[in-house]
């Protein structure tokens, strides 16, 4: 009965913090694949503690990015997760916007931009729903959010990115690669698999892959990766 109470307690207090209703932990949207599989929804995997794929600090390959000065304009960072990669963005003076479902990690990463005193924010969305956002961006990060869905959902989440960036925007992918099977991470994308939502009808062009390693703390040398650069090409209608 302890168990039980404190539980409900928890749940009670969740319900205030994020206002969204405790028997509905998807906040009225669809689950992903990912959270039907695992049967939870994203924001479980913060609430105990540092997510399996949150290390506490930016990306490495984000990091270099970042000193190349890819990240320009209005910024999105899609899948923000607790906000390391979009703080050290923001740290080197551009205003990002940060989203995720998980409202855990939305709440950590607000934290955060407030205890540095940068210009970063954060928001609870949908990445299959960014239209509803009414904003255009013209560059994208995507670190560790795309090999998340499955192929019906990459092609809405290509098309969701579409409807809130302009022509000539660019998005920097980051996602698990198959390049090695035994050190490959969850959900591992082929070559192909990349490369399919991208169509020419989607409004987006690949310009380059490359490997690369994704950390994390089951892979703190990390793991086998792809990183993409994709340029918007054509008015979303």
């Amino acid at each position: 009965m302890i168990g039980l109470t404190n539980a409900s307690h928890d749940e009670v207090v969740m319900s205030k913090q994020t206002g969204l209703s405790t028997d509905d932990p998807y906040g009225g949207r669809q689950p992903t694949s990912h959270e039907r599989h695992a049967g939870q929804p994203w924001d479980a995997s913060y609430r105990d503690g540092p997510a399996p794929w949150d290390i506490g600090a930016p990306q490495p390959a984000v990091v270099r990015l970042a000193s190349a000065g890819v990240f320009g304009g209005a910024v999105l960072d899609a899948g923000c997760g607790t906000g390391d990669n979009a703080l050290h963005i923001a740290a080197r003076g551009l205003h990002i916007l940060g989203f995720d479902v998980a409202e855990t990690a939305v709440s950590i990463a607000r934290d955060s931009a407030a205890a540095r005193g940068l210009d970063a924010e954060f928001i609870v969305a949908d990445a299959l729903n960014l239209d509803r956002l009414d904003r255009v961006f013209d560059t994208v990060l995507d670190c560790a959010l795309f090999h998340t869905f499955d192929s019906d959902e990459r092609r809405e989440y290509v098309a969701s990115l579409a409807s809130v960036t302009r022509s000539g925007a660019y998005l920097y992918l980051l996602c698990f690669g198959d390049a090695d099977p035994e050190t490959a991470g969850p959900h591992p994308v082929s070559r192909h698999e990349l490369s399919a939502p991208f169509t020419p009808g989607s409004g987006w062009s690949i310009v380059s892959v490359s490997p690369e390693r994704l950390q994390a703390r089951f892979a703190p040398e990390g793991a086998p990766a792809w990183l993409a650069k994709v340029e918007r090409i054509e008015p979303y209608d």
